[in-house]
C-alpha cells in the first residue's frame, strides 16, 4: 500500500519535470523530421513521427533502465536512414539525453565511458549516407551526430563529480557536527561525574566524622538519661544508613579502576590567601575585597565557592592577556556573592569557545580548552546556586555566582 505522504510535491514535481522532458525530446525529434535528405523543409512525414514516438515512449525508463533505454534510442536512431529521413542531432535527441541520463547512474566509469562510446560508434556508422559521394556537408553533419552522445557523457561525467564532490562535503560537515557534539557531551559528562566524585568523597568524610564522633558520645554517656542514650543511638543508626546508602548511590559513578580518594578535609575559602599567593608566584596581582559579615559555610558552598574562584582566576591567567584580577566576596543574610573580575583585552574561556578582542597579546591567542564555565556552572547548580559570566560593558570578563547559605542563626556570626 502507498503511504499518501511519499506521494507529496516532490513525487508531483518530478512526474512534471519527466513529462517536460519528453515532450521536449518529442518536439525535437518532430524537427529533425523536418530537414529533408536533399537540405529542404516539409512536414514531419509518418516516419518521422513513428521514430519520435518510439524514442520518446522508451525516455521515461531512462532512470530504472538506463543501459535499455540508451540501447532502444540507439535502435531508433539507426532506422533514420533506412527510413528515408535525414539523421541529425536534432533527430536522435533522445539518445543524448539517455546517454547524459546513464552516465550519472552507471556504477563505474568505465561502463559509462564504454556505453556512450559505443553509441557514439553505431550513430557514426548510421549517418554515413547509404549512396552518393560524401560531400563537406556530409562529413560535418556525420562528426556532430557522432560526437552528441559524447558530449552529452561528458556533462553527464561533470554532473556526476560535482554530485559526489558536494555530498563528500556536506558528510564531512555533518560528520564534524555529530563529532563536536559528541566531544561536548562527553566533556560535560566527564566534568559532572568529576563534580560528584569530589561532593561524594566531602559528604563521606563529613559523615564518617559525625558518625566516629556520636559512637563515642554513646558510649561515653551510659550514666546519662535514658532519653539521651536513645537519641544517641538513633544518631549513631541514621548516619550509618546515610554513609551506606551514599557510596551505594554515588559510587556507581566511578570507574572499576579508579582509586579511592584520601579521606581529608576538602579546600574552602580559608584557603583564599594561598591561592591568591600561589597565582601571586604565577604573575597575577589578585586583590581581595569582603562586604559584609563572613560565616563559616556549608562544606558543599566552600568547596563550590573555593573551586570557582580557582578556575576563574586560572581562566584571567591563560586568556585575559592581564596582569591583575579583582575577587569580591559579598555576605548576605542567605547567600553569598563571589566574584571574579579583570580588564584583559584576550581570550576567555566561555564554555563553548574563546571570546577574541583586538589588541591581545600573542600569548592569549592561543586556544582554550573551551570548557571551563561548564564545570563552574555545574558546581554552583549542584548547590543551589548559579552563576553569570560574560563581558564587561567596561572591557574584560566578569565571573560571578551566587550561592545559598544557611541562615545566620544556624552557623552563628564571626567576624
Amino acid at each position: 500500500m502507498t503511504d499518501a505522504r511519499g506521494a507529496g510535491p516532490r513525487s508531483h514535481g518530478m512526474w512534471w519535470r519527466e513529462a517536460a522532458v519528453t515532450a521536449t525530446a518529442f518536439v525535437l525529434c518532430l524537427l529533425g523530421g523536418v530537414i529533408q535528405v536533399d537540405d529542404t523543409l516539409s512536414a514531419p512525414s509518418v516516419a518521422a513521427h513513428f521514430v519520435a514516438v518510439v524514442s520518446c515512449a522508451v525516455l521515461p525508463m531512462r532512470h530504472r533502465a538506463p543501459l535499455a533505454a540508451l540501447a532502444a534510442t540507439t535502435a531508433a536512431g539507426v532506422l533514420v536512414q533506412p527510413l528515408g529521413l535525414l539523421l541529425s542531432p536534432l533527430i536522435v535527441a533522445p539518445a543524448l539525453i539517455t546517454a547524459y541520463s546513464y552516465t550519472l547512474a552507471a556504477r563505474t566509469e568505465q561502463r559509462a565511458a564504454g556505453a556512450v562510446s559505443l553509441s557514439a560508434a553505431v550513430l557514426l556508422v548510421a549517418s554515413i549516407p547509404l549512396t552518393g559521394d560524401l560531400s563537406w556537408q556530409d562529413a560535418s553533419r556525420i562528426a556532430v551526430v557522432s560526437a552528441s552522445p559524447l558530449v552529452a557523457g561528458v556533462l553527464g561525467h561533470s554532473v556526476r563529480n560535482r554530485r559526489a564532490y558536494l555530498a563528500a562535503v556536506e558528510e564531512r560537515a555533518r560528520r564534524a557536527e555529530e563529532s563536536r557534539d559528541t566531544e561536548a557531551r562527553r566533556r560535560v559528562a566527564e566534568e559532572r561525574v568529576r563534580i560528584a566524585r569530589e561532593l561524594h568523597d566531602l559528604v563521606a568524610h563529613q559523615i564518617t566524622l559525625a558518625n566516629a564522633q556520636a559512637t563515642v558520645a554513646a558510649h561515653l554517656f551510659d550514666t546519662r538519661p535514658e532519653q539521651t542514650r536513645r537519641s544517641l543511638g538513633e544518631l549513631v543508626e541514621t548516619t550509618g544508613h546515610a554513609l551506606d546508602e551514599l557510596r551505594a548511590t554515588v559510587g556507581l559513578l566511578r570507574q572499576s579502576g579508579d582509586k579511592a580518594a584520601p579521606a581529608e578535609p576538602a579546600p574552602g575559602l580559608s584557603r583564599l590567601p594561598s591561592l591568591v599567593e600561589s597565582f601571586h608566584r604565577a604573575g597575577l596581582e589578585v586583590s581581595v575585597h569582603q562586604d559584609g559579615t563572613a560565616r563559616p559555610l556549608p562544606p558543599g558552598v566552600d568547596l563550590t565557592a573555593y573551586r570557582i574562584l580557582q578556575e576563574a582566576l586560572t581562566n584571567v591567567t591563560k586568556h585575559s592577556g592581564t596582569r591583575s584580577a579583582r575577587v569580591r566576596l559579598v555576605w548576605n543574610r542567605d547567600h553569598v556573592t563571589v566574584t571574579v573580575a579583570d580588564d584583559g583585552r584576550g581570550t576567555l574561556d566561555d564554555g563553548g569557545g574563546t571570546r577574541a578582542v583586538p589588541g591581545a597579546s600573542a600569548a592569549a591567542d592561543r586556544p582554550p580548552s573551551g570548557f571551563g564555565l561548564i564545570g563552574m556552572r555545574e558546581r554552583a547548580t549542584a548547590v543551589g546556586g548559579h552563576l553569570l559570566a560574560g563581558r564587561r560593558a567596561e572591557g574584560g570578563f566578569l565571573v560571578s555566582a551566587r550561592l545559598p547559605l544557611p541562615p545566620a542563626k544556624d552557623t552563628g556570626d564571626t567576624p
